[in-house]
C-alpha cells in the first residue's frame, strides 16, 4: 500500500501530459471518448486512493489504540499520520468541488432550457430575435427534445451553405451527446483538479468532432471552414458564454484542421491511453487488498 495508493496521482500528471498529443494525433471522436474516459477512472481511483489514506487513521482511534494495548499487539503505521489527514482534508476539498460543479452543470441547463420555453416540443431548431450573433445546441433532458437555438444575427450573417454548416455543427452535439462527454470530463476535474489539461483538450475536441460531422454532412471542408471562421468573426466582440457553442478561442486551429485532410484514427494510441487510464485503477485496487489486510490487523475478529 505504501506505493500502490500513490500511483492513480503520479499518473494523473502523465495523463495530462500526453492528453495534448493524443488531441492533435487522434481523430477527435475517437480522441474525445478515450481521453473522458481515461479521465474518469483516473478521478475515480484517485478518489479512492485518497479514502483508503483517510482509512488508515482507523489506528489512531482511541478504541482501537486502548483495545490493541490492553491485548499487547503492535498497530501498524502503513502511512504518517499527516499524510492521512491531508488526505481527509482533500476529500473535503474534493466534495465541495464536484457539488459545485454539479450546481453550476445544472445551472447552466435549465439557462439554456429557459430560452426555449414557450416553443413547440416538436420544434429541434428556434431562431432568437436577437442582435447578437450566437448559436447553441442545447441538450435533452426533463422530458425535452435537445434543440438548437441561433440568433436571427447570426444566421443572416451566413449564406445558405454555411448556415447549413452551422446548424449540422449543433446537430452533430445533439447526436453525439456532447454535453454529456463534456460534463463527464468536468466532473473528472473536480474530483481531481490534475486532470484540467485532460479537460481543455477534451473541450476542444468536442468541437473539433462536431465541426468534421458538419464537414461531412455538406460534403465539403472548404465551406465548413469558411463557415466557422466568419461565423468567429462576426461573435468575435460577444461576451463568452459557458455552452457548446459554434464559436471558441481555438477557432484558428479549427479552421486549419478542416482545411486539411482528416485526421487518422491511430487506434493503437487510443488503447495506449485507455490502458494508462486503466493502471490508476489497478493501482488502486491493489492498495485496496492492501488496506483490507490492515484492516485485519488492527481490528481482529
Amino acid at each position: 500500500m505504501r506505493i500502490d495508493v500513490y500511483t492513480p496521482l503520479v499518473l494523473s500528471l502523465l495523463l495530462a501530459a500526453v492528453s495534448p498529443v493524443v488531441g492533435r494525433r487522434v481523430a477527435p471522436a475517437l480522441a474525445a471518448r478515450v481521453l473522458t474516459a481515461a479521465a474518469v477512472v483516473t478521478a475515480a481511483a484517485t478518489t479512492w486512493a485518497l479514502v483508503l489514506l483517510a482509512g488508515t487513521l482507523v489506528s489512531e482511534a482511541p478504541p482501537v489504540a486502548a483495545e490493541a494495548h490492553e491485548d499487547g499487539r503492535s498497530l501498524p503505521d502503513p502511512v504518517p499520520g499527516v499524510i492521512a489527514f491531508a488526505a481527509v482534508l482533500a476529500l473535503g476539498v474534493i466534495a465541495y468541488r464536484v457539488c459545485r460543479a454539479l450546481r453550476a452543470e445544472c445551472a447552466t441547463r435549465r439557462t439554456l432550457r429557459g430560452l426555449c420555453e414557450g416553443h413547440p416540443q416538436d420544434t429541434e431548431l428556434i431562431v432568437a430575435a436577437s442582435p447578437v450573433p450566437r448559436a447553441f445546441a442545447i441538450p435533452a433532458g426533463s422530458g425535452a427534445p435537445g434543440r438548437i437555438l441561433v440568433t436571427a444575427a447570426m444566421l443572416g450573417a451566413l449564406e445558405p451553405a454555411e448556415r447549413r454548416v452551422l446548424l449540422a455543427h449543433e446537430r452533430a452535439h445533439l447526436t453525439h451527446r456532447h454535453a454529456l462527454v463534456s460534463a463527464a470530463v468536468t466532473m473528472a476535474v473536480a474530483a481531481n483538479p490534475l486532470l484540467a489539461p485532460v479537460r481543455t483538450t477534451v473541450v476542444f475536441l468536442i468541437e473539433r468532432w462536431a465541426d468534421e460531422r458538419a464537414a461531412t454532412a455538406v460534403g465539403n471542408r472548404t465551406t465548413a471552414a469558411r463557415a466557422l471562421a466568419r461565423a468567429a468573426l462576426i461573435a468575435v466582440h460577444a461576451s463568452p458564454v459557458r455552452a457548446l457553442n459554434f464559436t471558441d478561442r481555438a477557432v484558428t486551429r479549427r479552421v486549419a484542421a478542416l482545411q486539411a485532410a482528416p485526421p487518422p484514427r491511430l487506434l493503437p494510441l487510443a488503447a495506449a491511453v485507455l490502458a494508462l487510464g486503466l493502471l490508476p485503477a489497478i493501482g488502486a485496487a491493489d492498495a485496496t487488498g492492501d488496506f483490507v489486510q490492515l484492516l485485519a490487523r488492527t481490528l481482529p475478529l
